[in-house]
């Protein structure tokens, strides 16, 4: 009798066991939060943007269960002082219902926003009713008071010897390069000092891949066509993958020469196969350059697109 209680009592635990599980497993869903990975705040992840200028926002949002909104805010901060009390938010509901979603996006930043330290918050509802808001430190800076300001003075686009592209315009907007045809290009950023790195890169427009900053550079799907770096620059100046000596009226550095059809590519040390996805064929191409400023975290990124006949 005491054998059949106890075989009685244990059916029924491992019943009720089961049923909390299969309860838990029903309502849990219902509960979770959702999550978000791959955040950048401003270009580069910098934390930082600049009155007046392009800003930079960038997440991997996943539900909980479906999305209801997601608001970006950049608020004061609490015993910080101001020229004057502003705060600035944004809400997508667009996305509403959705389970997952990467929200990339570029806005300005209004010209009355008063420089300081700030709070910037994203904040994802989920349709369950579950909220999860992260917090980041943020910066706001007007031109003049930036420690260093990459800016494009100079890009020119050579091919065997012509010139192809200069300062934001084709020679021949009709034109291709073609196998066998030398490229050769200048490119000099003003407004820097300090440590500084810059890539000069060839990317097929299908690879789908636009790098932001020289840290999203995936080497198996661009082509270097320069890589060049300034190092403890006491004063803002001109930094440029052509370096000319004016005292002795001579070009101590000089450009590339990158053969269209060529075998490697003159990435650092002894350059990268250009093979695989990235090997050279017919089709749209960018020219990218890529430069970050090291020292004080700051990014700058130019894109121009053109064809390549490879037949």
């Amino acid at each position: 009798m005491k054998k059949n209680n106890l075989s009685f009592l244990l059916l029924l635990l491992i019943a009720l066991f089961a049923a909390c599980k299969k309860d838990k497993e029903t309502i849990e869903p219902e509960h979770r939060l959702p999550s978000i990975e791959n955040l950048e705040i401003g270009l580069a992840n910098g934390g930082f943007a600049v009155i007046g200028n392009d800003f930079h926002f960038n997440a991997d949002i996943l539900a909980g269960e479906k999305l209801a909104i997601i608001e970006l805010k950049i608020v004061q901060k609490v015993g910080e002082s101001y020229t004057k009390p502003w705060k600035y938010e944004i809400t997508y509901e667009q996305y509403k219902g959705v389970k997952n979603v990467t929200l990339h996006k570029h806005f300005d930043i209004p010209t009355d926003a008063p420089e300081g330290k700030y709070d910037f918050f994203v904040i994802v509802h989920d349709q369950n009713g579950r909220k999860l808001e992260i917090k980041k430190d943020f910066i706001i800076y007007s031109v003049a008071s930036l420690p260093v300001n990459p800016i494009l003075s100079i890009l020119n686009i050579s091919e065997s010897g012509k010139v192809y592209y200069r300062n934001g315009k084709f020679e021949n907007p009709s034109a291709t390069l073609k196998k066998g045809q030398i490229l050769q290009s200048q490119v000099t950023i003003g407004g820097v000092k300090g440590d500084g790195k810059m890539y000069l890169l060839l990317i097929k427009k299908n690879a789908n891949h636009r790098p932001e900053s020289i840290d999203q550079i995936d080497f198996n799907k661009v082509i270097v066509y320069d890589v060049y770096e300034h190092n403890a620059w006491k004063e803002v100046g001109f930094f440029s993958n052509v370096v000319f000596d004016m005292s002795t009226f001579t070009t101590t550095r000089n450009f590339p020469d990158l053969t269209v059809g060529a075998t490697t590519d003159h990435n650092l040390p002894q350059g990268n196969p250009i093979t695989g996805s990235k090997a050279w064929s017919s089709g749209d191409y960018y020219y990218a350059v890529l430069y970050k400023n090291t020292t004080h975290n700051m990014s700058f990124s130019k894109y121009i697109e053109f064809a390549i006949d490879y037949n």
